[in-house]
This record gives structure tokens, sequence and C-alpha cells, in this order.
């Protein structure tokens, strides 16, 4: 780990002043950033702390939206009255994410922003080749043990999954990202893999909320994941499901992840789902659809039937239940 500086933001306007400096990063509950600088994955120069900015905190509804702080921790957020009665998928997304100690500590924008777990990325003294640590020296994963890695939206630079729950839930409800300078729809945010950034944030910009509409599709939302093992791991695939209209004619918003480069929508399933009555035929010609597109290896080819049976599986859980 190099040697680093390390300023505790007192305002929103001193954080931005330091993270101007080439080499800053910000540090909110240092679940990620800490672990990558230990790996030399990531080698920050300044660690801007902004855990005590108490204005990027808390729950808040008004005008009809859920508005969820930055800086809220995970599990304040899980455990939040008001979301749990607004939109249980995302209380759902946060409590099979990570730990129950990584949720105490994790917020709700640093999760959002969180890095991929590829091992190649975080590897970085064994892998030199990494489009998403060094842009331009290759991906060394192309060629390599490709288990947990993505089959949507890849490219020959990248085939890094993006790794969060939470995010893959937002996705399914149309968020918006809040931040110092604008408010973005939560799938802008994400660049294109292997464009050498993660983000479309400038150096400089902050999160600093997340909100969703507080509307009848939140309040049927819904978040299945499947993994290797029942706890404290990444998702081999989530679904997330989002349910408005009626029971005859439901307007479903779907949401992917552990399969693709970043959080995921299926508008083509949506489509199918929205012509007509929810019958099993119906869902599981949408659930067909699923991994439309899909690149494989050898690795992670058993994604594709995976993503397909578990978007099925919940799609008949939650349209059943409506």
């Amino acid at each position: 780990m190099n040697r680093l500086a390390y300023l505790r933001a007192a305002s929103l306007a001193e954080a931005k002043r330091a993270l101007a400096a080439p080499g800053s990063m910000i540090l909110a509950g240092g679940t990620t950033v800490v672990d990558l600088a230990k790996l030399d994955a990531l080698k920050p120069d300044i660690l801007v702390d902004i855990g005590a900015l108490a204005a990027l905190d808390g729950v808040d509804v008004a005008q009809g939206r859920l508005r969820i702080g930055a800086l809220a921790r995970m599990a304040d957020v899980a455990r939040n009255a008001e979301v749990r009665r607004l939109a249980p998928g995302i209380v759902q997304s946060l409590e099979l994410a990570a730990s129950a100690q990584i949720r105490n500590m994790a917020t709700i924008g640093g999760n959002i922003l969180q890095r991929t777990r590829c091992a190649y990325f975080r590897d970085a003294r064994t892998y030199a080749a990494c489009n998403r640590r060094a842009p331009g020296s290759g991906c060394a994963a192309a060629g390599g043990v490709t288990h947990g890695h993505a089959i949507l939206g890849i490219s020959d630079a990248c085939m890094a999954t993006y790794p969060g729950d939470l995010a893959v839930m937002l996705a399914a409800l149309d968020a918006v990202v809040h931040t110092d300078l604008r408010d973005l729809p939560l799938l802008d945010l994400f660049a294109e893999a292997g464009s050498g950034t993660e983000t479309v944030l400038a150096p400089d910009e902050i999160v600093t909320a997340v909100s969703v509409a507080a509307d009848a599709a939140a309040a049927r939302s819904s978040y299945l994941k499947v993994r290797d093992r029942r706890s404290y791991e990444f998702a081999s695939v989530s679904v997330a499901l989002a349910v408005g209209g009626t029971g005859d004619r439901p307007q479903v918003r779907v949401a992917v992840g552990g399969v693709a480069t970043k959080p995921w929508r299926l508008p083509s399933v949506e489509a199918v789902l929205g012509a007509g009555s929810p019958t099993r035929e119906r869902i599981a010609a949408a659930a067909a659809l699923a991994a439309e597109g899909a690149r494989t290896t050898p690795d992670n080819a058993f994604k594709t039937r995976l993503l397909t049976r578990s978007l099925e599986r919940a799609l008949l859980l939650a349209l059943e239940a409506s």
C-alpha cells in the first residue's frame, strides 16, 4: 500500500476542493476503497473522508419520492420502516448483500459505486493487464478463469461483472442518482465496459443521494439472488422486479445482475410481459429472451440457462402473488 494523505472534510465545499487534486479519492464507509488500496489495485495519494457530512445521510419521503442519502448505512436503510413499506425490493437487495458487519459500515453511495470484484482487477501485483485499472493495458481475464464473469455488455476490452445488488434493484425502480452537480438516471451512471472508467462522474463530483418513485411498482418490488453459497457471496444471477399495472395487464420492469458489466435492464422481456395476461406460457416466453446477445466462455456458459430459469422463477413468484 502506498503512502497517502488523509483529509476529513468538514463541508461539501472542502471535499470538492480536495477532490480537485490529482490522485484524490473519496472515502465513505471504507469497505471497498481501503481493501483495494491495500491490494495496490487503487493507489490514491489523498483519501478525502466525507463521513462527517451529515446532510448526505438519512431517508426522506417527499413529493412522491423515496430519497436515500449517499452516506446512509446499508443496515440502517434496510431497517428503515418507510423503506420497508414503500420499496421492499430495496430491503431484500440490501439484506442479501455482503455480511452484517459490512452492512453496518458500508454506505449506500459507496455500494452503488463499488468497483468490480474481478480477480484480475484486484490482483494488480500478478496481473498488470486490466483496462479498468490501467486503460489500454489489455484484459487478463481473456483466456483465463471466467466462472464469475459477465455474459452481457462485455467487449474484447473487459468482461468484468458489476458486483452489487442494490444498484440492480434500483435499476428496476428507474432510480435517479443525485450528485452535487446534476441528477441522472441510475442506468446512465455506469460507463461502457473497457472505457477506462466505471462511471460517468467527474473526478470531483460527489453523489449526494438516490431516489425512486414511491409508487405501486416500488411497493410490489422484489429481489431474487442466486449464488454459489447462501451467505457472503456475490450473485451468479440476480433478478430485480418492479410490478405495476393491473393483474391481467402487468407493467413489469426487470433488471438483472451477476451476468453483466453493469446493472442490466431487459426491455424485450418487459415488452412480452406487458403484452397480455401473465400466464405461465407468457412468462416462459419472456424469460427465454433474457440472455439475448450473451457472449459466453466455457467457464460461464451455465449463466445463460441459470439466468433464464432464475428470471422465470422470480416472475412466477411475483406475478402469482400480485
